[in-house]
């Protein structure tokens, strides 16, 4: 079966979940030893109502389905900029005595407290997508090189405006580590490789949702409009709420866009040529790794501290290449 076909049943709610031991299945007659126990595991995303974190839990159900001895609790917080909630999602499975969290945690240091406190509970956590300044307490990392991923966006943004020009960046919003390293790995490169691209602007934050961003760009367009030749951003979300501004103000021919993550509608418009090029992870093989990598290390065997996914660039001329194929179309209808 291909990792990409998804059928398992899941326990989405935390209420379902016994507080008593960890299952195990008693030997039959003739039998001397008993099966492998039944592993409980809570994957906490950043958000709950993104096709980024709907393809992260096909990936992490595929690995259960594969495993057969795991259970997944998917829970996360609506938006991508609810720490709070994230936060009381976490206290309450090391509360109920999950055997393991695997965790995308929205702010690389006000979760670095809370993964502590799990560990001492005997819990262990595997941190998916975005990085938490203290790593010590966690048994593996496992995500894009997103600084990697800065880095082709500056490359392919620069390719499109022929090494030259007026540039944005357009951050995304404060305290994500992965978006951190995006904006970091773009704006080296920029500066190192890229000499005559002079950055516009480079320190404004679009907010959470398409609509913060499409507010922010139309700022943004009326100071620079007539003088940006190319934009780059390090979310989906910005990249639908810049696109929209560009159609309304008639600039998606003069101004190149390069996103970040893929959706439906953005990759409609990069069909269409109205979005240069889209930077893309493997979220499926992140969810999936995430499981399989906390499996292993809850079966006493070794794990790697920290386990890279990939990071692509999708443009119009390579729709058709098998990998970036499957990369803008994880699962049938989303």
């Amino acid at each position: 079966m291909a990792r990409y076909l998804i059928a398992a049943t899941v326990i989405a709610s935390s209420l379902l979940i016994g507080c008593g031991p960890r299952s195990e299945t008693s030997p039959s007659d003739g039998e001397t030893a008993t099966q492998e126990p039944l592993y409980r595991i809570a994957v906490i995303p950043m958000a709950t109502t993104d096709v980024f974190w709907t393809s992260v839990h096909a990936g992490a159900l595929q690995a259960a389905e594969e495993l057969g001895n795991v259970e997944i609790y998917w829970e996360g917080p609506l938006t991508m900029n609810d720490r709070e909630g994230q936060i009381n999602i976490v206290q309450n499975y090391v509360a109920q005595e999950v055997d393991g969290i695997v965790l995308a945690p929205i702010d690389r240091t006000a979760l670095v407290r809370y993964v502590a406190d799990a560990q001492m509970s005997g819990i262990a956590v595997v941190v998916i997508d975005s990085a938490l300044d203290d790593e010590s307490t966690t048994v593996s990392f496992v995500a894009t090189d997103n600084y990697h991923g800065g880095q082709l966006g500056a490359r392919t943004l620069a390719k499109f405006m022929n090494n030259k020009g007026d540039a944005i960046l357009l951050r995304y919003t404060v305290g994500q580590e992965s978006g951190a390293q995006r904006e970091q790995g773009f704006l080296d490169t920029v500066a190192k490789e890229f000499p005559d691209i002079n950055m516009l602007s480079d320190n404004q934050y679009s907010g959470p949702t398409e609509v913060d961003a499409y507010n922010k760009s139309m700022d943004l367009l009326n100071q620079f409009g007539d003088r940006v030749d190319g934009i780059f951003v390090i979310c989906n979300r910005t990249a639908t709420g810049v696109l929209q501004a560009l159609e309304e103000e008639e600039l998606v021919e003069k101004v190149k866009l390069i996103g970040f993550d893929r959706t439906s509608h953005l990759v409609k418009a990069l069909e269409d040529g109205k979005l240069g090029a889209l930077v893309v992870q493997d979220p499926v093989n992140i969810g999936y790794l995430g499981v399989k990598t906390m499996v292993a290390h809850l079966r006493g065997e070794k794990v790697e501290k920290r386990i890279y996914t990939g990071e692509y660039v999708a443009t119009k001329e390579n729709l058709d290449d098998p990998k970036i194929n499957l990369l803008l179309h994880p699962q049938k209808g989303d």
